[in-house]
């Protein structure tokens, strides 16, 4: 449906989706409309859900920054605060523990966590808009109009593991079990620095 403007007649396209009566929050109607994820605002703000499109790792920011450049660039990363968010395969938070464990990562306190089916994520701001300060951003945005799933790290046979390459997975998605002990690794460093730098404490060896 058009409208002409009454200056000069000219057709002007009325909103793909018009607010509603109560007023629909622009962030939840960008997430829904330009990319097809499902989002609800609230007292906490615009939240994703989580399980349906992707799941996600949450690790904290100093170790996810430190292992930045092994991502594919195509896969979305946000942060809020002091926590990194890597988006991953739907299903992958319910594959972390068990892959915690056969990398033998699973006796070590290492803040890697994953939040998956019936979980949510603060919304991060939408790419070249304003938010707070406080806000989740967008290290590395999703394309509106593409969809993300073949891009997010996944797991995949053994065969794909042992070919994987670091960056891209040589043209497909990124395997979760890299993924996992990439980020395990500069999970266990980040703790071991941030100990190293606590007063009176001894200078500790990176494994």
């Amino acid at each position: 449906m058009v409208a002409p403007t009454p200056a000069s007649g000219t057709a002007v396209p009325t909103p793909r989706r018009p607010l509603d009566a109560a007023g629909s929050d622009p962030v939840v109607q960008w997430y829904e409309d330009e990319l097809g994820w499902a989002a609800t605002g609230g007292p906490e703000g615009v939240r994703l859900r989580t399980g349906l499109r992707f799941d996600v790792l949450e690790l904290p920011a100093d170790a996810g920054f430190a292992m930045l450049r092994r991502l594919d660039p195509r896969s979305p990363v946000a942060v809020r605060g002091e926590t990194m968010r890597l988006l991953v395969a739907a299903g992958s938070a319910d594959e972390l523990p068990g892959l915690l464990d056969w990398l033998e990562w699973g006796a070590l306190p290492l803040d890697l966590v994953a939040v998956g089916a019936d979980g949510f994520i603060d919304a991060p701001t939408p790419p070249g808009w304003t938010g707070s300060q406080e806000a989740a951003v967008w290290v590395r945005p999703p394309e509106p109009g593409r969809e993300v799933e073949p891009v997010l790290p996944a797991l995949t046979t053994l065969t794909a593991v042992s070919t994987w390459s670091v960056v891209g997975g040589g043209g497909g998605a990124p395997d979760l079990v890299r993924l996992v002990d990439t980020a395990a690794t500069h999970c266990h460093r980040a703790r071991l620095r941030r100990a190293s730098a606590a007063p009176n404490s001894q200078p500790l060896a990176f494994s």
